[in-house]
Order: structure tokens, then sequence, then C-alpha cells
């Protein structure tokens, strides 16, 4: 049986581990089947909430847990469970939004729902991104506050991602937190949440270490998972801020970034 240096493989989604098709290729398929052989356990850290995670873990045969909704949902693939769940304040992230528009202007919203079949919900001049993931259209804005919710996102007409990233945290102060988890996606989230924290639940029920962990990953968001574990590795295509920070830069997503990487450690 082949060595491997790590016990635990945490790669998030979008940008990482899938191509632009939403598909993993066969090498990465077999890379992550050859680690854990070795004795690794393989872990999805995403952003995407449950609902819009599961068909794809379901396509990978995936069985174990998983980090959903940036950490907010501690998922068991094979049981189709939660096992945690931490939802957003609601009334302290109606006030960060009011900050956020005194500051910025107004924004365009959507919100994701707490739950296995959580509903993502979209008002109105919200973009959505290319892809088949489900989405329900809002003309009220109470409909957005009438159930509890993982997190907001929010787009603005004129800021890119990155200013509109900045100008957000810069007015909530510590209400919520902001992250930018992809193109046209940043996200209002818990105060303290993170990648970071649901991989260590998920990392603490498998019985693992931070220091026995390598992560992938390709946004600002994954910086977090990559201060928590041994060894972060960075995409070809990964946001400046995450290559920064990163132990090292790998090829892109759809160039087997992640089978490179792993194929390497597993002969050397």
């Amino acid at each position: 049986m082949s060595s491997f240096p790590y016990r635990l493989v945490a790669t998030d989604l979008d940008g990482t581990l899938l191509r632009a098709d939403e598909s993993v290729s066969d090498r990465t398929r077999e890379a992550l089947a050859a680690v854990t052989a070795a004795g690794a356990a393989h872990i999805v850290v995403t952003g995407r909430a449950v609902p819009w995670t599961r068909h794809i873990l379901d396509d990978l045969g995936y069985e174990g847990i998983a980090v959903c909704g940036q950490g907010a949902q501690v998922y068991h693939a094979g049981e189709h469970r939660l096992l945690t769940s931490l939802t957003l304040d609601r009334q302290l992230a109606g006030l960060a939004l009011s900050k956020i528009e005194a500051e910025v202007g107004p924004v365009a919203l959507a919100a994701s729902r707490d739950g296995l079949e959580g509903e993502v919900l979209m008002g109105p001049g919200y973009q959505v991104q290319e892809g088949p993931l489900p989405y329900i259209p809002y003309e009220d804005p109470s409909e957005l506050w009438a159930a509890p919710l993982t997190k907001l996102y929010i787009q603005h007409p004129t800021l890119t991602d990155d200013e509109l990233t900045r100008a957000a945290r810069e007015s909530v102060g510590g209400l919520v937190d902001v992250v930018m988890a992809g193109p046209g996606i940043v996200e209002i989230l818990p105060l303290g949440l993170s990648k970071a924290t649901g991989l260590s639940l998920a990392a603490r029920r498998l019985g693992v270490k931070a220091a026995e962990t390598i992560a992938f990953g390709d946004m600002p968001n994954d910086i977090p998972m990559f201060g928590w574990s041994a060894h972060g590795v960075a995409m070809g295509n990964a946001h400046e801020e995450l290559r920064a920070v990163a132990d090292e830069v790998t090829l892109s997503n759809e160039e087997d970034g992640i089978a490179v990487v792993l194929e390497r450690l597993l002969t050397s």
C-alpha cells in the first residue's frame, strides 16, 4: 500500500475539486481513491449549503462528513443528515445590512435558508451565476427574514467583489463576518464562522488533528482553512489573497491540480 504523509485531505468544491462544468475528472477521482486507500480521509469543505452540495457528493459516491455553508453545516453524506448547523442572527444581519447600504448604497440580496432542504432566495437585481443550482425569486423583502438563515449574499451594481467585501467589512464592525467566496459571491456570515471552524469540528469527529491535514482551495474564504491546516495548496486559478498565504500553488482546477499534488505525495 502506498504511504501518504497526511491523514486528512480537505478540498473546496468550486474552482478547486470541480471543473467549470461541475464534474470531477477521472484522474482526480483516482488520486483521491489512492489516498483513501493509503489511510487518509477526504473531506469536502465548501461555501455551498447542503442542498447545493448533496448532488455532487452523491455523484462522487461520497459517504463521509462534509463541511457546508462556509462552515455553518457539518453534514453526514452517507446518512443524509445534519450533524451541526449554525444560523445567522437575523436581527444582527439586518443591522449589518443597513450599515453596509449606508456606506455603499443599495445592494442586491440573496439568502440561504437553514436545513437539509433550505431554499436559496434571490431578490430583485441579484445576478445568478451560471449553472444548474436551484433558487426561488422573491419580491417582498419580508420573505427574506421569514425563516432561519445560514447566510446572506450581497452584490453591488458598480463595486467589484473585492471592493464590496472591503467596504462591507469596514462598515459592519464586529456584528458579522464578510467573505468573498467566488465571482459575484460576497457573503454575510455569523461572526467567527469560517471553513476552519467547521473543518475543526469535522476533524474532531474523525479523530484527526490540524497537523495531519492538507487543504486545497481557490478563494479568500479558504484562508482560515489554510491557517488551520498543516499545508495549504492554492489552485493555479486561485485569488491572489489565497496564493499569498498558501504553502504551495498547484495547477488549476481544469488541469487536475489536486491530483498533481496528491500523486507527488503518494510517490515521494
